[in-house]
C-alpha cells in the first residue's frame, strides 16, 4: 500500500504542526492507491489466481481520523470491471465515491482509474472497504480503521495494542465462475471450501496447518480486536476459547459495553471487543474460532476456521506442544442466541455521542425481504426449486435489475427514462401471511424501482422475513446512511402492538443489521444525504439473485445539502 504525500518533510513537519495546533479541526488529506492486479495464492493444496489490491490478501487497511480527506487512487489492471465501496462511510454529498457498480457508478474497465474523494465526517471506528460488482469481494476487501480526532480518546480503557481480524471465505475455484453458472442454471451456486481468519484457513482444514492465525498475547493486558467479517455468504460466530470479550463498538459506533464469550458477526458488519488476558501466563494455547449461523434450507460450507491465542512468555520457549484449550460456539442455526446477542447492542446516548434517532415518523414502509422464484426459459430445464424455475430473491416481491448505465448518472442528468423508475412498492402489494404457509405462486417480478424521498425525511422502515422457500435470516445494508434499530421480533410484525415497544431512547445505530430468520426489524433514519443509495442483503447469493434496491434521496435547499458535481475522471459504461 502506497500512502504518497507530494509535500516536502519540511512543509509535512509543518504541517503537523498545524494540525496538533488546531486540534485536528479541519482533518487532514490522505493519499492511497489501490492496484488491481492478478495475485497467486495457495491455500488448501490449492494454488489460485485472485484478484486482490497491492497483491495483499486480505487488502491493506486504509487508516485516517475523523474529519480527515481520503483520496483513493483505483487503478485496474485486470480484466475484470472493477469498482470499490468505502463499506459504512456516510459519503455526506459525495455519492460518485460509494462505489457499487451501475448505481452511483459505471465500474472502472481494464487499464482505467477512478479516483475516489471522500471526507470521513462524524465517523470514528472500524469499517471496511470491499468491491462491489459481482463476486470480487471474495478477496478484494481490507479493513477502514478511522481512529478519533487528535486529543480525543476512546470511551474505554485505552489498549496495550489494536489487532485487526478479518474473517472471509476461501474458495479453491474462481468465485465468478460459480456464482456465473449459478445464475445460468437457476440453481444453488457452489459453497466455499473454507473459511478465514486474516486470509488463513486454520488447522481443522486439510493442507492448512502452517495456515493459522497466530495472536501473541502477553499476560495482564488489554488488546482492542477489531473484527470484521468479509465473508461472502455467511455470517460467523466468533470465540475465543475460555476468554470473555467485552465488545465497545458496532459499525463504528460506540457501544454500552458488555461482556460475552461469543458473538455473531454478519457479512458487512464490524464489532470491536477488548480482551484482557489472564493476570498469569497460562501453560496452555487458547483457540479462535469462527463457524457458520445458517438458519436456510439451502447447503452452506459447514466447517470451522480456528485461530490460536498464544500467551508470550518473557523467559521461556513456547511448548512445542501445548494445551490447546477447545472453544464453545452456538449451534448452527441457535436463532435464540442470535436474538438475544443483537438485542444487547445499545447506543452511548450520551451527550459526546446521542443516539440522534428520529422521535416522529414523516414516511413508513413496510418491506418483505426474502426468496423466491423466476420461470426458466422455455425449453429449458433449471435447477432451481423445480427443474421450471430459477432461485430469485426480492423486496416487496420485486427482485432488482441493475442497469447497463449508473443510476445516480442517470438521475443528476435528468436521463432516467429506460433506466429506472421512481414507483417501488411501499408495502407488499399482496399482503399474505408472510411467516406462515408460503403462497403458491412464488414468481417475483423484475425492475429497477426505487423510492424517492424528499431531503430530511424521517423514515420508518419495517423488514419482514417471509417462509418462502424457508425462512431465513437476511442482513441488510443501507449505503449512504447509518439507521437506528427500534425493534425486532420473531413471526409477523404487529402494526398495532409492536411499536409500542420500539426503543427509541438509546437504540443501536448501525449500517448492516440481520432481518431475524422468520421475523422482523424495524429501523429509523433521517434522509439528510442527497444521491441515489443501494439497500442489499450483504449475503452475496442474495443480492445476485435480487435482493436489492435502491432510495433516491433528494437535494435539499442548501448548498452543503446537495449531490456535488460529478468529477471528471467519472467511469463510463
Amino acid at each position: 500500500m502506497a500512502e504518497t504525500s507530494h509535500l516536502s518533510s519540511m512543509a509535512m513537519l509543518f504541517i503537523s504542526f498545524f494540525v496538533v495546533l488546531m486540534g485536528n479541526a479541519e482533518g487532514e488529506t490522505r493519499h492511497y492507491t489501490f492496484n488491481i492486479r492478478y495475485h497467486n495464492v495457495t491455500r488448501l493444496c490449492h494454488t489460485r489466481t485472485i484478484l486482490s489490491v497491492n497483491r495483499r490478501y486480505p487488502g491493506p487497511p486504509l487508516v485516517a481520523r475523523e474529519g480527515d480527506r481520503v483520496i483513493v487512487k483505483v487503478i485496474n489492471h485486470v480484466a475484470n470491471n472493477v469498482s470499490i465501496h468505502w463499506h459504512g462511510i456516510r459519503q455526506l454529498t459525495t455519492g460518485w465515491s460509494d462505489g457499487p457498480s451501475y448505481v452511483t457508478q459505471c465500474p472502472i474497465q481494464t487499464n482505467q482509474s477512478y479516483i475516489y474523494n471522500f471526507t470521513i465526517t462524524g465517523q470514528r471506528g472500524t469499517l471496511l472497504w470491499h468491491a462491489h460488482i459481482s463476486w470480487l469481494r471474495a478477496t478484494i476487501h481490507g479493513p477502514i480503521i478511522i481512529l478519533p480526532k487528535l486529543n480525543q480518546s476512546y470511551p474505554f480503557q485505552k489498549p496495550h495494542k489494536e489487532v485487526t481480524i478479518i474473517l472471509g471465505e476461501w474458495f479453491n475455484e474462481d468465485p465468478e465462475a460459480i456464482i456465473s453458472q449459478a445464475l445460468r442454471t437457476g440453481g444453488g451456486p457452489n459453497v466455499s471450501d473454507a473459511y478465514t481468519i486474516n486470509g488463513l484457513p486454520g488447522l481443522l482444514y486439510n493442507c492448512s496447518s502452517k495456515d493459522t492465525y497466530k495472536l501473541k498475547v502477553k499476560p495482564g493486558k488489554t488488546y482492542l480486536l477489531r473484527l470484521i467479517n468479509a465473508a461472502l455468504n455467511d455470517e460467523l460466530f466468533f470465540t475465543i476459547a475460555n476468554h470473555t470479550l467485552t465488545v465497545v463498538e458496532g459499525d463504528a459506533i460506540y457501544t454500552k459495553p458488555f461482556d460475552t464469550d461469543k458473538l455473531l458477526i454478519t457479512p458487512g458488519q464490524t464489532t470491536n471487543v477488548l480482551l484482557k488476558t489472564k493476570p498469569e501466563y497460562p501453560n496452555a494455547t487458547f483457540l479462535i474460532a469462527a463457524r457458520p449461523y445458517s438458519t436456510g434450507q439451502g447447503t452452506f460450507d459447514n466447517s470451522t476456521t480456528m485461530g490460536v491465542l498464544e500467551y508470550e512468555h518473557p523467559f521461556k520457549k513456547p511448548s512445542k506442544n501445548p494445551t490447546l484449550i477447545q472453544p464453545n460456539l452456538p449451534q448452527i442455526n441457535d436463532t435464540q442466541f442470535v436474538s438475544n446477542f443483537t438485542m444487547k447492542f445499545r447506543s452511548l446516548a450520551n451527550d459526546e455521542f446521542p443516539a440522534n434517532v428520529p422521535k416522529t415518523v414523516d414516511k413508513r414502509f413496510f418491506f418483505t425481504v426474502g426468496l423466491g422464484t423466476s420461470p426458466c426459459p422455455k425449453n429449458t430445464t433449471c435447477q432451481g426449486p423445480t427443474n421450471s424455475t430459477k432461485f430469485a430473491a426480492s423486496v416487496n416481491n420485486v427482485s432488482f435489475t441493475l442497469p447497463s448505465v449508473a443510476i445516480l448518472q442517470a438521475y443528476y442528468f435528468g436521463q432516467s427514462n429506460g433506466v429506472y423508475t421512481t414507483d417501488f412498492p411501499v408495502e407488499p402489494m399482496v399482503p399474505f401471511n408472510y411467516t406462515g404457509i408460503a403462497p403458491n405462486n412464488t414468481n417475483v417480478m423484475n425492475g429497477t424501482r426505487t423510492v424517492v424521498l424528499p431531503f430530511n425525511t424521517s423514515v420508518e422502515l419495517v423488514m419482514q422475513d417471509t417462509s418462502i422457500l424457508g425462512a431465513e435470516s437476511h442482513p441488510l445494508h443501507l449505503h449512504g446512511f447509518n439507521f437506528f434499530v427500534v425493534g425486532q421480533g420473531f413471526g409477523n410484525f404487529d402494526p398495532v402492538k409492536d411499536p409500542a415497544k420500539f426503543n427509541l431512547v438509546d437504540p443501536m445505530e448501525r449500517n448492516t443489521a440481520g432481518v431475524p430468520a422468520g421475523g422482523w426489524i424495524a429501523i429509523r433514519f433521517l434522509a439528510d444525504n442527497p444521491g441515489v443509495w443501494f439497500m442489499h442483503c450483504h449475503l452475496d447469493v442474495h443480492t445476485s439473485w435480487g435482493l436489492k434496491m435502491a432510495w433516491l434521496v433528494l437535494d435539499g435547499p442548501e448548498p452543503n445539502q446537495k449531490l456535488q458535481p460529478p468529477p471528471s475522471d467519472l467511469p463510463q459504461c
